[in-house]
């Protein structure tokens, strides 16, 4: 008799949840999709009513929609950050629910649509493309592409001071590199065919590539930037966070994202180099850490642009950078960090790495 009544109640609960969630409104039919979404985008329960709430608060017409759309995934990022700030940054449990946001943000931007599959062609290349040049013996140079026809590519004369001025590329073995914004990293092999003069500089023209490599996919979303720095050398290999109040070599950075930085230097720097960087983000002073993976000398200018692998960042600092990136700050003007300012105004250290 128990068990009859034990099998009823299920029977009636179970009928209830049918009829609640086919008779109930179009809202509470979207609130369980919303949930359903949340679990297959990867969110803990808790963390999905979290998202609920904030969709309420941001008034979003279709809640849902957060989970696919940029736009009102960004409209409730931003809204939670100025809720934190205005907070005073918010705990440790607020800081990783926004990192969990910005992960899932840049997870969308990483998978839009970029430029189908690549490309796969020598004669593809755009001219203009910033190149890297590797010939046995003599070493790594910078280059861009001047002209691409279907027979050759035109790239501009590697400059290498080392060599006497009538050294002769004619005949030697190439290995090009570069890389391609918003798609990956492409090498091929390739020889010189004659060395010429193209649009008034010195230049090789060399032999399109039978076959293209593709090398590497962007790992993170990058924001061009042209912030005024001080760059500190680190000895060792522990990361450093730590506010300098003395002046470092000037510098500016050039690109940001959560896994690295560029940043341009006078001078000269070696590849290896542990580094720090210190600049003003939004009116939030920042310290970045991490090593030289490659750099570009320009001889004419004497500066050098670094290409720098940040270690891993604080969780308020890796999101204040990720806020910058998906341009999720609040607008306001950077307010000056003296410190900056008054080097600015004194000239500063700009002795080379």
């Amino acid at each position: 008799m128990l068990f009859t009544i034990l099998i009823i109640i299920i029977v009636v609960s179970a009928l209830v949840m049918v009829i609640l969630s086919q008779s109930g409104s179009d809202k509470k039919k979207s609130w369980i999709q919303f949930f359903a979404k949340g679990k297959d985008a990867g969110f803990s329960f808790k963390e999905i009513d979290l998202l609920r709430r904030l969709a309420i608060k941001c008034s979003l017409d279709d809640p849902g929609s957060l989970f696919w759309s940029r736009n009102q995934l960004d409209i409730c990022i931003r809204n939670m950050v100025r809720s934190t700030r205005l907070a005073g940054g918010g705990d440790q449990a607020t800081q990783d629910f926004l990192s969990k946001l910005y992960d899932y943000r840049k997870k969308i931007e990483m998978e839009k649509p970029r430029i189908k599959n690549g490309i796969n062609d020598t004669r593809q290349i755009g001219e203009g493309q910033a190149l890297r040049i590797l010939s046995n013996g003599q070493g790594v140079f910078p280059s861009k592409l001047l002209k691409n026809t279907g027979q050759y590519l035109t790239i501009a004369r590697p400059n290498n001071p080392k060599l006497p001025t009538s050294f002769s590329w004619i005949g030697l073995k190439l290995s090009v590199y570069f890389w391609r914004e918003d798609d990956a990293g492409y090498v091929f092999d390739s020889d010189v065919q004659d060395e010429v003069f193209s649009k008034g500089s010195a230049a090789l023209k060399i032999n399109h590539g039978e076959s293209l490599f593709r090398t590497q996919k962007r790992k993170s979303v990058r924001i061009k930037t042209h912030k005024m720095a001080f760059l500190y050398k680190l000895e060792g290999e522990e990361p450093s966070f730590t506010i300098e109040m003395a002046a470092g070599l000037k510098s500016f950075v050039e690109d940001l994202s959560d896994s690295g930085f560029a940043v341009t230097i006078g001078g000269k720097a070696a590849q290896g180099m542990r580094v720090k960087a210190q600049f003003i983000l939004n009116n939030v002073p920042i310290c970045i850490s991490g090593t030289v993976r490659s750099l570009e000398y320009n001889e004419e200018q004497n500066r050098s642009l670094l290409h720098i692998e940040a270690d891993p960042m604080p969780i308020e600092t890796r999101n204040h950078i990720l806020g910058e990136v998906f341009g999720l700050l609040p607008e306001e003007d950077d307010l000056p960090f003296r410190m900056l300012d008054e080097e600015a105004e004194s000239g500063g250290e700009s002795a080379s790495a």
